[in-house]
């Protein structure tokens, strides 16, 4: 069965990804390769390793421009429309009618990340301060001033561009149009010429003054904890890291440990922190209207003092229970006047008090394995209790961040309704060790704390008229049907807004989409980050695939996959993902490559790589029946916030040789070429590296030699290692060297620290490395040539 790849315009001949014995469509030896099903796996699309630097102008010719792969290395020249990093369409060409959109099988959805890292060469985003008057928008639609919008009448009125009013421009904004047809002055006003812009806020856009910046630290001080390490850890973390927020000024400072009652901490004036107690753990209380939080810069030596004595305090401790839900109302009860950051370092089973969880690990249960039912029940909330709370929390401006410091379960679906409710993030280290983990947690620490990020945000996303706004998908809560409330929001979360059509657009036209996000800056500012995307809308299908971004599509298929998997039988929502990708190639088949043989499986161009992808996905962590509850639970919840960078590298992680880095050129911006995800890559004497952008697997062939352990982790055979304490260090020879600047470059990419996980054979981690090496066939699925070979008779099937 041939394999080939064309854009929709044309078919061009793609021979490189041509199989075996296989020949050009429509060439003699077409009709004798049909009826095979041998393909050459050299010869089929995998993903490209991208070198250098490339430069991309978001708008080309007057024109969108196709954007560069999420996970290339690319500096975006705003030119009109916004960096992709900050908005990333699933189609750059819009289909002109709902059902051609639907006849393409392709969701039209965007991926919105406002607060997105730029890379360093980009210019940063240009704050634009329209005085009391405010940012200039439509007086109809509240849409914002943006390069879309029409001047008209020498410049005295614009239309808008997304629900066609014309407005009168304010007296001190006119300007009068040149040759072009554009204003004057387009060109020098960041509104007008860029998509991405920064608006100071007036008044009338804030209920309040900008809240101050509070974090406030929760540390579970139970047994287990103790006993783990766990609350040294979570203490020293948060030391150093306070450290950090030293540019922050008005930063204010709480904290509180808990174990089956709660104990807040309450400065005096001589600066000694006083423990206050609150042992009702069911009608929870702040034991101080106020003075439970206190300035940073003020008040740094007696909080460092207190986060080094509370491991002692509660050193030997033979208190098992954590009161983990009042610790959260608590705590929340002694911002409420603010707002802020709840930051909780878990352990232990939240076992007692207000919303306290009833035990349901079937990892521990004697008897049958759960059915399909079961499971699913299991990956849903025990009951409402938290997710009222979270409501609560989120309605005063507090956000919470769960790192979960653990070696049980913990029923993480029933806690994760919290962080992706309030705006915040859940972190997970199971099974927890002191010593491997605690770089990590201090580091992802640290990273929450310092990275860009806002609070008490507002966000919606408006779209032209012939489109409508379908659903939000995020950590976030609806307070409106039109807004979505961000307790708080950063760099790396990803917010999904799904479209569909409510009206047949204009062939030609341009449909633009705009993304305002209202914010308080660290500093207390307030601020509009607006965010537009206007994109070409057309009624021919080749032209809707030739615009399709695989990146977000596929980000698109992961989300999905994870809101419906607490509902769905597996093997359905496996079957689902399976058909969907199957819809999509067939419709290309169908209309867009009608003069190919029938022997032929044709991919588009664009989405050549879906069928790996949509492969990898159905045997992720998600997916799978086969992994720990909480395992599960913890992927889908990180996925739904997930950015488009790092959306595939989560089902489809990079593999590097590390044996041979010595060969290699390895530096800032240079990584090596990564392998396809398959045993036959796995030499008997080498070392490799499998990254997934949280966790780095180390795997080493049986004939490595002692002299590569040696240069590389310092020890001579394998055995030596501690696999539940395996740290990286640097030597002083030139490979040890290289694999700590490959280290280095890859934590930097993905804004996470790596946890090391080494798999010795016969460890269960070394189950889960060769799981993780999808293009083989396993016990969860086919191999990627099997099940290109199942895609293309499923398409055939669906041509008869």
């Amino acid at each position: 069965m041939p394999v080939q790849t064309g854009t929709p315009a044309q078919q061009p001949p793609m021979s490189q990804y041509l199989g075996q014995g296989f020949s050009q469509p429509g060439s003699p030896a077409s009709s004798a390769a049909a009826g095979s099903s041998r393909i050459d796996p050299t010869q089929i699309p995998r993903p490209q390793s991208t070198l250098g630097l490339t430069t991309f102008d978001t708008r080309l010719h007057n024109q969108a421009a196709q954007p560069p792969s999420a996970t290339s290395n690319f500096v975006a020249r705003d030119t009109g429309n916004c960096s992709p990093r900050y908005m990333r369409c699933t189609l750059n060409q819009i289909p002109c009618s709902g059902d051609l959109l639907a006849n393409s099988g392709m969701p039209l959805a965007l991926m919105v990340q406002p607060l997105a890292l730029p890379h360093p060469m980009e210019e940063p985003v240009q704050v634009v301060d329209f005085g009391e008057s405010g940012p200039v928008r439509c007086v109809k639609c509240k849409g914002y001033i943006n390069p879309f919008m029409k001047f008209i009448d020498q410049g005295r009125h614009f239309k808008c561009n997304f629900c066609g009013h014309t407005n009168d421009t304010p007296r001190d904004y006119h300007c009068n149009l040149g040759p072009d047809n554009r204003r004057r002055d387009a060109d020098s006003r960041p509104e007008l010429c860029r998509g991405t812009v920064e608006f100071v806020a007036t008044k009338e856009f804030m209920v309040r003054p900008p809240m101050m910046p509070i974090f406030f630290f929760l540390v579970d001080v139970s047994m287990n904890a103790v006993a783990t390490g766990a609350t040294a850890a979570a203490c020293s973390a948060v030391q150093r890291a306070l450290g950090e927020l030293n540019h922050i000024p008005r930063a204010r400072v709480g904290i509180a440990t808990f174990d089956n009652t709660l104990h807040f901490y309450s400065f005096n004036q001589a600066q000694q922190p006083t423990m206050l107690v609150v042992p009702d753990i069911h009608d929870v209380y702040a034991p101080l209207q106020s003075g439970l939080t206190v300035p940073i810069l003020e008040f740094w030596e007696p909080l460092e003092q207190l986060l080094e004595n509370i491991p002692s305090m509660f050193q030997g401790t033979i208190i098992a229970d954590s009161a983990l839900g009042a610790a959260m109302k608590g705590a929340a009860l002694a911002i409420k006047s603010n707002g802020g950051k709840l930051i909780i370092f878990q352990s232990g089973f939240p076992s007692v008090g207000f919303a306290a969880l009833t035990a349901r690990d079937p990892d521990s249960r004697k008897g049958p394995p759960p059915g399909e039912k079961d499971l699913s029940k299991l990956l849903q909330p025990v009951d409402k209790t938290l997710k009222t709370l979270a409501i609560e929390l989120a309605e005063l401006q507090v956000s919470c961040d769960l790192f979960l410091t653990t070696q049980e379960y913990v029923d993480v679906a029933s806690l994760a309704v919290v962080p992706a409710t309030t705006g915040g993030q859940m972190y997970y280290y199971y099974p927890f060790s002191a010593t491997s983990d605690s770089a990590k947690l201090y580091n992802d620490l640290r990273w929450n704390l310092t990275r860009p990020q806002g609070l008490e945000a507002v966000m919606r996303v408006r779209c032209s008229q012939g489109l409508q706004v379908q659903e939000y998908v995020g950590n976030f809560h609806r307070g409106t049907p039109t807004d979505v409330d961000l307790p708080a929001i950063d760099c790396d979360k990803s917010i999904m807004v799904t479209f569909k059509h409510d009206e047949k657009l204009q062939d030609n036209s341009e449909s633009c989409f705009q993304c305002a996000l209202l914010y308080t800056t660290m500093d207390g500012q307030r601020r509009i980050r607006v965010t537009t995307l206007s994109l070409t809308c057309t009624t021919v299908l080749n032209n809707v695939f030739r615009g399709a971004d695989l990146d977000a599509q596929f980000t698109y298929f992961l989300k999905r996959a994870a809101q419906e998997a607490p509902t769905t039988p597996l093997a359905q929502l496996r079957d689902k993902m399976t058909n969907s990708c199957v819809n999509i190639l067939f419709t290309y088949r169908k209309f867009c490559a009608t003069a190919s043989s029938a022997g032929q499986l044709i991919l588009p161009e664009a989405l050549k790589l879906l069928p790996l992808y949509t492969l990898a996905l159905t045997k992720s962590i998600g997916l799978r029946s086969d992994v720990r509850t909480d395992d599960r639970c913890y992927w889908l919840a990180r996925v739904m916030t997930i950015s488009a960078s790092l959306a595939i590298p989560t089902v489809y992680p990079r593999m590097f040789s590390i044996h041979d880095l010595s060969q290699k050129e390895v530096g800032e911006g240079n990584l090596p070429q990564s392998l396809h995800l398959s045993s036959e890559n796995l030499e008997n004497e080498g070392v490799f590296l499998l990254e997934t952008g949280e966790d780095a697997f180390i795997y080493a062939g049986k004939g490595v030699s002692s002299e590569t352990l040696f240069h590389l982790f310092g020890v001579q055979s394998v055995n030596e290692v501690q696999t539940n304490q395996f740290i990286l260090q640097e030597f002083d020879n030139d490979e040890s060297r290289k694999l700590n600047i490959l280290i280095n470059e890859i934590r930097k990419e993905r804004c996470s620290y790596l946890r090391f996980r080494w798999c010795r054979r016969g460890d269960p981690l070394e189950f889960l490395f060769f799981s993780l090496l999808v293009e083989d066939k396993n016990a969860l699925g086919l191999s990627y040539v099997e099940y290109l070979v199942h895609v293309h008779r499923q398409i055939q099937n669906k041509m008869t």
